[in-house]
């Protein structure tokens, strides 16, 4: 009864609370209105030069994948992992590798789609999405690896560490809520009209995942012209999110600094906008980088930084996901976690990982002095890196599929012969 009453008051309350930010954004802003301005133009670049350019693609790739049908193909292989791992359909594991390899933008846009296909309920997706939010190699790589820290190696080892800490506080998510959850109505269903499934009879596997893409793809319906118009329509819209919540808070930023001069810059970037808050503490260490690959500390609290992602990413993610109705304390405190277990594991592999000497992505020639200046050469730049992480999305994939195989056969093996 009092939870009910809480979210009530919450539910009631938003629209005034958000009026009332609006309203006192205006104001700061008419107040100072040449320092916006020029915070906004910093936010406008960042999402224009990074964010759209890096992850356009993925998100047209990923609502045609949906509509194919192979995404739940691969759904039907990696059942396994993802049933035991994170407590979740075998469809959502297409949904992480897209996450991990191309960001919380592409991440939330592959939860929606599996949301309005059916596949997920509103529990899941609120669980999925919190799964998949991640930033993108592009940014761990070319913006803060190259371009800021001007050392491949520290962006690869963050990178690394992200990716290990994000699962770990999936796995650690599922563990907490697994023993709470009951039987959900809609994966019920989903089970129960899952083909290959004929009384007791169980198809072979190889039928099993023709029959999921065929029914996936049957109940879709559109043809390719129209999928790949809305794939774009829908790519561009939820990225004009993006770079609204990017303008946004640049200029909430610049506002926090002018009021409360005593707030450290890193802090308030840290805390609400990724891109600059990773500048904000990769710039106080110009000339020296003594915080960032010298010592423990700094890295660590970068680490933790990209790993909470900023309440402008939170809010991206959320605003995509608005239709499932997922909500924001278990989303973010997922986030705290992953922040968390980053931090852990930064103090624990940072200076082994900065010695490991790996040729794989030649992201220097990517990202250099003036390499992320506007203009169709950065796109070009930023769009050779796509096959890269187009590699990356299939090692993953392959990773996922021998993890879910031996599952499978470990579960086979230890099954009674009577």
């Amino acid at each position: 009864m009092i939870n009910l009453k809480i979210k009530r008051f919450f539910s009631g309350s938003a629209p005034f609370v958000s009026g009332a930010a609006a309203i006192t954004l205006a104001i700061a802003i008419v107040l100072a209105p040449e320092s916006s301005f020029k915070a906004s133009l910093e936010g406008l670049k960042l999402w224009w030069t990074i964010v759209f350019p890096a992850l356009l693609p993925f998100l047209i790739l990923s609502e045609m994948l949906n509509a194919s049908g192979l995404v739940h193909g691969f759904g039907v292989l990696l059942e396994p992992v993802m049933r035991r791992l994170f407590r979740l359909p075998g469809a959502a594991g297409w949904t992480l590798v897209l996450g991990i390899t191309a960001g919380f933008p592409a991440g939330a846009g592959a939860v929606m789609q599996l949301h309005k296909q059916g596949d997920i309920s509103d529990k899941d997706a609120g669980r999925l999405a919190s799964l998949v939010h991640y930033a993108s190699p592009v940014t761990l790589l070319i913006v803060i690896g190259t371009a800021f820290l001007h050392s491949p190696a520290a962006g690869y080892a963050l990178l690394a560490i992200h990716w290990l800490s994000g699962l770990a506080a999936g796995c650690t998510a599922a563990l907490f809520r697994g023993s709470r959850q009951g039987a959900d109505p809609v994966q019920a269903s989903a089970a129960d009209r899952q083909p290959g499934r004929t009384g007791t009879k169980r198809a072979s596997l190889p039928r099993r995942v023709r029959l999921a893409a065929l029914d996936a793809r049957s109940r879709d319906g559109r043809g390719f012209g129209k999928v790949l118009g809305e794939s774009v329509t829908a790519a561009v819209q939820n990225l004009m999110i993006v770079g609204g919540y990017m303008i946004m808070f640049a200029v909430v930023i610049n506002i926090l600094a002018r009021l409360i001069p005593q707030l450290p810059p890193l802090l308030a970037a840290g805390l609400l906008e990724i891109h600059l808050g990773a500048r904000a503490m990769t710039i106080d260490t110009a000339g020296t980088q003594g915080f960032v690959l010298g010592s423990l500390m700094g890295p660590a609290l970068l680490s933790a930084a990209l790993a909470w992602s900023g309440i402008c990413a939170q809010l991206q993610a959320l605003t995509v996901l608005k239709p499932a109705q997922v909500r924001y304390l278990p989303f973010s405190a997922v986030r705290l976690l992953h922040g968390l277990f980053a931090f852990t594991l930064t103090l624990m592999l940072w200076k082994p990982l900065l010695n490991v000497r790996a040729a794989v992505l030649p992201v220097n020639t990517i990202a250099g002095a003036g390499g992320l200046e506007p203009g169709m050469g950065s796109t070009l730049r930023l769009w050779s890196f796509i096959p890269q992480i187009l590699g990356m999305q299939g090692l993953l994939l392959l990773l996922l599929l021998g993890f879910s195989a031996a599952l499978q056969i470990f579960t086979w093996r230890r099954r009674p012969s009577g």
